[in-house]
């Protein structure tokens, strides 16, 4: 916990970004915007402002009228007016914020696009709630920009300006005393607008890192419950939802500074323009109608500029977030499609003098090599950290080798595409994934076409699960619950071996599929396994004797290399640290 928070505070100090227009207008123009509902929202808010300008003037001539009689026409046009306004105003923000959503809508669509192409070393690095963070809390501070602050501020700066310049017009004396208040409004909301991008940058960090966190802990919740952690977790969560509040009041606190500013400065200015009229009234140098237009002119003034101050704030939020998920969309990722396609069986499999490291200080395989000839069964043994499952993983190619290659007869794998390479491959784990679902999605997973029933149930007794399933209240259609946790351990791996027999896959690798399994579950898993594996070729990772003695070959690896190759027999004869790996698992068995 202490690391996490480590970690989290590292990220917290890094400086924030400046809001940079220029890719993030890049970052729009890659969502293909519908410019069509930007440039007719805009046209419709300038009709809808200018009619709302025009209505001042109107009241003059009204109000200047009264001495004499009220205009019922006029009364009847201004009404018509504001009703006019007030509706195509409305159609005017929709459509912006249409335009504004549908930005979100296909940003979002990207960012779950390149989570998903992501090479596997970026998940390694980073947590997977900081990641739904990108796609959720940023993305929503991205939303929150252009469907709701850039529509308003569009609108509030046409009526703005609109107003500014009817107000020149009618008397550049008086406007004179509202530009005043110009300089010293910027004075003031500038600085907030600083604080403000900070705030909004470490807010979002910080609900990155809590939501990485609460991800982590919830998702390992029995370990929790039996390591009796749930007082240590509540601890270390208070500290982070501390960090929250104290980031939120912060956040509070310049978002009120901001408002009551500007409608401070607004009132200065309502009052000393009133003064001023009402002198200039009384001197008979200003009507009483130009006087009241003038006053609704500044009204329609007020409210926008309180928005602009508003906007500028969502935008310093916003700014972090932006960034975040340019970062992210600039990741490498999987190109799935680039290469050609090879129909890999009955081919040999070969791994040639590969070298491997995570990192470059720690390297984990060492001239790693090892063929393994069609339908043949192929095992690696060793202790524990030894490299094995380094060895599948980049044989799943979820990562590249340092040096040396892995061929498939002949050719480099490098060179086939990574979807119909995953596709020929069948892969059975120690703690097989099953998502949350019904058995039918798990057994149907990644595949491709429909798949009747009959189909499901065969595949399903052939790995020896049949019978549980129709124990099961809905059969097929029963929910198995986040990760499996309503299925055991024995019946998960069943149902991952019913999942690889309906794919079909050319080259099978099986990672410890019964270690963690009681006599019992493994004796009917090994059945499974052993259909499964009849007709392929095999790669077998085994600690346990009895699921390799009798492969084609074996492959002993430790340190991250192959120290001796060949039968069980063979290296049991020429093999020291083999001999007492197998007199070990003998008296084990």
């Amino acid at each position: 916990m202490d690391n996490r928070q480590a970690m989290n505070k590292a990220k917290r100090e890094a400086k924030p970004e400046k809001f940079n227009l220029k890719t993030f207008m890049a970052l729009l123009k890659d969502t293909k915007p519908k410019y069509w509902q930007l440039w007719l929202g805009l046209f419709l808010g300038m009709i809808a402002t200018g009619m709302q300008l025009i209505v001042p003037s109107f009241a003059k001539n009204l109000i200047n009228g009264f001495q004499h009689s009220v205009d019922g026409k006029l009364v009847a046009l201004i009404i018509v007016v504001f009703l006019a306004s007030a509706v195509i105003s409305a159609a005017s923000g929709s459509l912006l914020g249409f335009f504004g959503e549908d930005i979100v809508s296909e940003l979002r669509k990207k960012i779950w696009d390149k989570l998903l192409t992501l090479h596997v070393n970026y998940f390694d690095e980073n947590k997977s709630g900081e990641m739904t963070s990108r796609l959720v809390n940023d993305s929503t501070q991205v939303k929150d920009l252009l469907a709701r602050a850039f529509p308003s501020l569009i609108t509030s700066l046409l009526s703005i300006v609109g107003a500014l310049v009817l107000m020149i017009i009618m008397d550049w004396k008086m406007t004179a005393i509202v530009f005043l208040a110009i300089p010293l409004v910027m004075l003031v909301m500038i600085p907030i607008g600083r604080q403000s991008h900070k705030v909004g940058h470490a807010r979002q960090d910080a609900l990155a890192d809590f939501s990485g966190d609460a991800g982590d802990i919830l998702s390992e919740i029995r370990l929790v419950k039996s390591s009796n952690s749930e007082q240590q977790e509540a601890t270390s969560g208070y500290g982070e939802i501390e960090k929250l509040y104290k980031i939120g009041l912060r956040e509070v606190f310049f978002d009120s500074v901001a408002g009551p500013i500007m409608t401070a400065v607004m009132m200065g200015m309502f009052v000393g323009v009133l003064a001023y009229g009402a002198s200039r009234v009384s001197a008979g140098t200003l009507s009483m109608g130009a006087m009241f237009s003038f006053l609704m002119y500044m009204f329609q003034i007020i409210g926008p500029a309180a928005t602009l101050g508003t906007f500028f704030t969502t935008l310093a939020k916003a700014s972090g977030s932006t960034q975040r998920i340019q970062n992210l969309l600039m990741e490498h990722e999987e190109k799935l499609e680039d290469g050609s396609y090879v129909d890999v069986e009955g081919k040999i499999l070969e791994m040639k003098n590969v070298d491997f490291a995570y990192d470059n200080s720690n390297p984990i395989l060492k001239d790693v090599s090892f063929e393994a000839k069609p339908n043949t069964v192929v095992a690696f043994a060793g202790p524990s950290g030894g490299g094995k499952s380094t060895v599948f993983s980049l044989l799943e190619r979820f990562y590249e080798p340092t040096n040396g290659e892995i061929t498939i007869n002949g050719q480099n794998v490098k060179d086939i595409s990574l979807h119909s390479w995953r596709e020929q491959i069948g892969f059975v784990s120690q703690d097989s994934a099953i998502l949350a679902g019904t058995i039918r999605d798990n057994l149907t997973y990644g595949l491709d076409g429909d798949y009747t029933d009959d189909q499901l149930w065969d595949v399903l007794k052939l790995a020896f699960a049949d019978g549980f399933v129709k124990e099961m209240p809905n059969q097929l259609d029963t929910q198995v619950g986040e990760r499996g946790v309503k299925v055991s351990g024995g019946q998960r791996q069943r149902i991952a071996i019913a999942r690889a027999f309906l794919r079909n896959p050319k080259i099978l690798m099986l990672d410890e599929a019964t270690a963690s399994l009681d006599s019992e579950s493994e004796a009917m898993v090994q059945k499974a396994l052993d259909q499964l594996m009849k007709g392929r070729t095999t790669l077998v990772i085994a600690h346990r004797l009895s699921t390799i003695v009798d492969a084609n070959k074996i492959y002993f690896i430790e340190h991250g290399s192959v120290s001796g190759s060949g039968t069980h027999s063979e290296l049991v004869k020429n093999h020291e640290l083999y001999r007492e790996y197998v007199e070990t698992q003998f008296n084990q068995d």
